[in-house]
This record gives structure tokens, C-alpha cells and sequence, in this order.
């Protein structure tokens, strides 16, 4: 074909081509959609078994930002704090725990800190599955400063900081060893909880483990979440009512009445001494021991928080202590 007859032929086609575009009508509607594809998987794990429209999620957050460790107070003095960081930190707490160390042996603060949250405790996107609603761990925690070991369940977790960071002896004074410095922070830090339900912390009593330890089912958990995982973890009478099927309260027996007065009591005697003010603050330096063993066991049982219902028979024995060494 010689190279005019060419050029002919393709004229024509674009000449074809763009009249035919030009007389194209309006484009017709939409044709229906397929049948759906599976859905999103990873193998054979899907995130729906969380993500889903049930609540599973949002009853406990909802729950869990009125709580301490949601609202977390204790935050701000995490930082770049060391000896802060692995348990009021979240993150840290989580990179301690995966490393089995414990509080005393974490080496450098975190510059930006986060609230204790869900993924604190639970293994969040782990697996991409329900399993993710897993503990961090349940494992059983050798506790720092008595060395016993705490073996609660699920309370396990909680144990690896809701324990004693202080002890009596560490406080002698260094210049003169039949006293003790007293002024600051003169106890055991707030988090003995796991050290009192095992009947330890305290001074001038032979403790043993209290009921709450041995006979409730995950411990800490049981007690503060019950049945149904409650994440203010404030304590639940349902638990209580599984022994104390009568309880309308925790003020069983009249136990934490009578505890109260007791400890009243002890703190009207070291107002009295001049030891402490009206709001319970250490007005002295130095105190001897006896001295020093009641301000201990004060101080321990604010710090603990139950009213002595941890352990009654141990802490009831370190309130009669208190006030036989001030007698």
C-alpha cells in the first residue's frame, strides 16, 4: 500500500472515531452491585470478635476512665522518673512485665508517659481475636521488700505494684541507730495492698495471710471487678456476699465500726504526743522506736485504704500494737 493510500486510511478512522463520540448518548444507569466479597480477614483472625456493636468494649471504658488509674492522678509522677516509671506509667508497666523485672529495676523514666489502659493489663492486638482480652500476666510476683510471693490469681497483676517499696528498718537514722527519721514519707508508699493481704508491712505483729487472700477467687479481681469485670475497680459487695450472705455492706459485722474507733483512737494519742496534726501529717523529725512503730502502723493503715478489711485479724493486731507501745 503506498504511503498516500496510508495516510487516507487513517484520517478516516479518526474522522470515524470522533464522530462517533460526538452522537454518544447520556450514560445509562448504574447496573446492580455484585454479590459482597468474605470479609476482612488476617488468615483466619478477624477483629470483629471486638469490634463489633455489642458493648464489649465501651462498658469498660466507660467504666475505666472514672477510675484512679483512668483518671490518672498518679501519672504525673511517672516522667522520666526510674523508679516512678514502671508502675505509673502504662507503657512502661507493660515493657517491665514482658521483661520480668520488677518496679526497682527499671532503668530510665518514658518523656511522654501514659495512663495505665487496656493495654496495660491485656494483650491488645496480640492476636487480632477475643484472646487479645488476655492478662499481661497472672504469673505469681516475688514481693520486693518482705520477699514473700504473692500467688492470687488474676490478681497476680496487680501485685507487681500494689506492693509494699518501703520498710521500717530503712528508716533509722543514720547519725544515732536507736531512732528514726520520720519526717518524709515515713511508710511503705500507698501501694501495700498485696503485702497486707498476706499479713505483712507492719511492725510489732507475726503476720499471717488473711481470708481475702485464701479463700476469693483472684484475689485483687475478685474483689474489685467481681463477676462481671467491673473497671471502676471499686470493691463489690456481690463478692462479699458469696461468704457474708447477709451483707448489706462492707461493714460486716460492724467490723469497720469498730476498727474506726480503734484507730481514732490511735490517732488521738499521737496528736496528743504532738507527732502528728489534725490532718494526720508527721510534725516530727526523729522518733524512738516505739514511737516510731506507732507512726508506722498509723500510717500503714491509711495507706492500705480498706479500713483493715484486707486482713481484719492482722490489722486489728497492728492497731493494738500501735497502742500498747504508746502506753
Amino acid at each position: 500500500m503506498s504511503t498516500k493510500k496510508m495516510l487516507v486510511l487513517l484520517g478516516t478512522l479518526v474522522l470515524t472515531a470522533v464522530l462517533t463520540a460526538a452522537c454518544a448518548g447520556p450514560e445509562g444507569p448504574a447496573g446492580p452491585a455484585g454479590p459482597a466479597g468474605p470479609p476482612a480477614e488476617t488468615g483466619s483472625l478477624t477483629c470483629t470478635e471486638c469490634h463489633n456493636d455489642t458493648a464489649i468494649i465501651t462498658r469498660h471504658k466507660a467504666n475505666w476512665v472514672t477510675s484512679i488509674h483512668g483518671s490518672g492522678p498518679g501519672l504525673e509522677y511517672a516522667g522520666e522518673r526510674a523508679a516512678c516509671a514502671g508502675c505509673h506509667d502504662g507503657a512502661a508497666f507493660s515493657e517491665m512485665i514482658a521483661a520480668g523485672k520488677n518496679f526497682t529495676e527499671i532503668e530510665s523514666g518514658n518523656t511522654a508517659p501514659t495512663h495505665q489502659d487496656c493495654r496495660t493489663c491485656h494483650q491488645i492486638h496480640v492476636t487480632y481475636t477475643g484472646d487479645d482480652w488476655a492478662l499481661e500476666s497472672n504469673t505469681p510476683v516475688t514481693m520486693v521488700t518482705s520477699g514473700l510471693t504473692f500467688d492470687g490469681g488474676n490478681g497476680n497483676l496487680c501485685a507487681n505494684c500494689h506492693q509494699a517499696r518501703r520498710y521500717f528498718d530503712s528508716f533509722v537514722n543514720k547519725d544515732n541507730a536507736s531512732l528514726y527519721d520520720v519526717k518524709v514519707r515515713f511508710n511503705t508508699h500507698y501501694s501495700v495492698q498485696a503485702d497486707t493481704l498476706m499479713g505483712s508491712g507492719g511492725q510489732g505483729v507475726e503476720g499471717k495471710p488473711g481470708a481475702h487472700y485464701s479463700m476469693v477467687e483472684n484475689t485483687c479481681a475478685g474483689c474489685h471487678m467481681g463477676e462481671n469485670q467491673v473497671h471502676t475497680f471499686e470493691p463489690q459487695l456481690s463478692t462479699c456476699t458469696a461468704c457474708h450472705a447477709d451483707a448489706e455492706d462492707f461493714n460486716v459485722n460492724g467490723f469497720v465500726t469498730s476498727f474506726d474507733e480503734k484507730y481514732l483512737a490511735l490517732e488521738g494519742k499521737l496528736q496528743a504526743l504532738g507527732a502528728i496534726d489534725a490532718e494526720g501529717v508527721t510534725l516530727i523529725d526523729t522518733a524512738d522506736e516505739k514511737l516510731a512503730l506507732a507512726l508506722w502502723n498509723y500510717n500503714l493503715v491509711h495507706e492500705d485504704g480498706s479500713n483493715g478489711i484486707h486482713n481484719p485479724s492482722y490489722f486489728n493486731a497492728l492497731l493494738d500494737a500501735a497502742l500498747a507501745a504508746l502506753e
